[in-house]
């Protein structure tokens, strides 16, 4: 198993960093990463669980988005569909490597930016979500009231998220405003599986039964027992990965490109 450099362009025209988890011998197939929001390519559930799923057999893109981490652009000026773009241009860039993805694995913010690009990205055969919101702007919660109100009324606003701060647009929130995620989901038609922390004070697991209620055969709810949003433990990652790679088998093979 080795981590390779892949850095592409992404759909702004931003050089986007990206790092492939490549398995020892021949790929089951390949999988693109899409991390939490201001998270990054390298957070914690990224790293482990792409790194798993390689252990696993399957090669895994894990990637900055836009004004993250390595990446170009300005964070908090791109909006959620430059994350849904990005995610199509990192499937262009990886099928064009020889590695067409046929499964999209996305974290909180990052599963809805899957469900959101899945069907734009023909190789894509299905989705796995691992704590995601059911609804976009519920990144809005994580604002103070007056934070809100002043990127409405002044175009923007500094804010904070994990020790790093960001400058956060009204063009941002809007993007957020403007996705109906659920009626992507309900039109998907890929097979999705759907893993959720009962315990998740994030992201709440009555989310994930919205995303299952609302999605067509075939679908997959999983509890994970015990983890939090940002799967701390290593354990919770490696749970993951194994379940995504024995639910992922029959929908792994070889993409029609």
């Amino acid at each position: 198993m080795s981590s390779l450099s892949f850095d592409f362009q992404g759909a702004s025209g931003e050089l986007l960093s990206g790092r492939i988890e490549k398995p020892q011998g021949t790929a089951r197939g390949w999988a693109i990463f899409a991390h939490c929001f201001t998270c990054g390519k390298d957070s914690l559930a990224a790293v482990r669980v792409s790194r798993a799923l390689a252990r696993y057999g399957v090669g895994v893109l894990r990637f900055d988005f836009a004004g993250l981490g390595s990446s170009g652009g300005s964070f908090g000026s791109a909006g959620f569909s430059t994350d849904v773009n990005d995610l199509a241009a990192a499937a262009l860039a990886l099928s064009n490597a020889g590695m067409a993805p046929s499964l999209l694995v996305g974290h909180s913010l990052g599963g809805a930016a899957a469900l959101s690009a899945a069907g734009a990205i023909k190789t894509v055969k299905a989705v796995a979500t691992i704590g995601t919101p059911s609804d976009v702007a519920h990144v809005q919660h994580l604002l103070q009231p007056d934070v809100v109100h002043e990127i409405e009324t002044e175009g923007g606003s500094m804010v904070s998220f994990g020790g790093r701060t960001f400058h956060l647009s009204r063009r941002f929130l809007d993007s957020l405003r403007r996705e109906s995620l659920m009626s992507r989901v309900k039109i998907l038609g890929l097979p999705l599986l759907i893993l959720h922390a009962p315990s998740d004070n994030i992201v709440g697991i009555d989310n994930a039964q919205a995303l299952f209620d609302a999605a067509s055969h075939p679908k997959n709810f999983i509890a994970i027992e015990g983890a939090d949003h940002m799967l701390s433990s290593r354990g919770e990652s490696e749970y993951v990965a194994a379940v995504i790679s024995a639910w992922a088998e029959p929908y792994l093979r070889t993409p029609n490109i």
